[in-house]
C-alpha cells in the first residue's frame, strides 16, 4: 500500500519551482512595465548593438518578451525567433522538471543527445549571420 507523502514534504519539493515561477513573473511584470520599445526608456540598448552596430542572437529579447507578455506573437517572432523557440524549450523543461517535483519522482528523460550543445551553437550562429545580412529578405531580421 502506498502512503502519500506529508504535506510539508510537498512544499518543500515545489520551493525551488514556486521560487523559479516567481522570478519568471517578476521579470515579465518589471519588462512590461519597463516597455522596451520606447526609445531612451529604462531598460539599456544591447552593448553589442550600440557598440558595433549589429544585432547579437540576442537582440531584441526584451522587446520579444513584451511582446509575449502582451500576448503579440506576430511581434514576439520580428523581435527575435530563435528567443521565441528557445523560451518554448524552456517552458517545456520547466514544465517536466515542475511536475518531476511535484510527483516527488525526477521525470525520466533520458539522456542529452551528444549533438544537442554543437546543434545550439550552430542554429545561435546561423541566427547571428543570417540576420545582419545587408540585402532583401535578410534586412526584415533587423530590429
Amino acid at each position: 500500500m502506498t502512503t502519500l507523502p506529508p504535506p510539508h514534504g510537498t512544499a518543500r519539493r515545489l520551493a525551488a519551482p514556486i521560487a523559479v515561477l516567481a522570478a519568471a513573473a517578476a521579470t515579465c511584470g518589471f519588462v512590461a512595465w519597463a516597455d522596451p520599445t520606447t526609445p531612451g526608456g529604462v531598460l539599456p540598448a544591447c552593448p553589442t548593438k550600440a557598440l558595433l552596430g549589429i544585432d547579437c542572437p540576442g537582440c531584441g529579447g526584451t522587446r520579444m518578451l513584451y511582446a509575449l507578455v502582451h500576448l503579440d506573437i506576430p511581434n514576439a517572432l520580428r523581435y527575435n525567433a530563435v528567443g521565441v523557440a528557445a523560451l518554448v524549450v524552456a517552458v517545456a523543461a520547466y514544465g517536466v522538471w515542475a511536475w518531476g517535483r511535484l510527483r516527488a519522482r525526477p521525470v525520466r528523460t533520458g539522456r542529452r543527445p551528444r549533438w544537442a550543445p554543437p546543434a545550439v551553437l550552430v542554429v545561435l550562429a546561423v541566427w547571428f549571420v543570417v540576420r545582419n545580412i545587408p540585402v532583401e529578405p535578410f534586412t526584415a531580421l533587423r530590429i
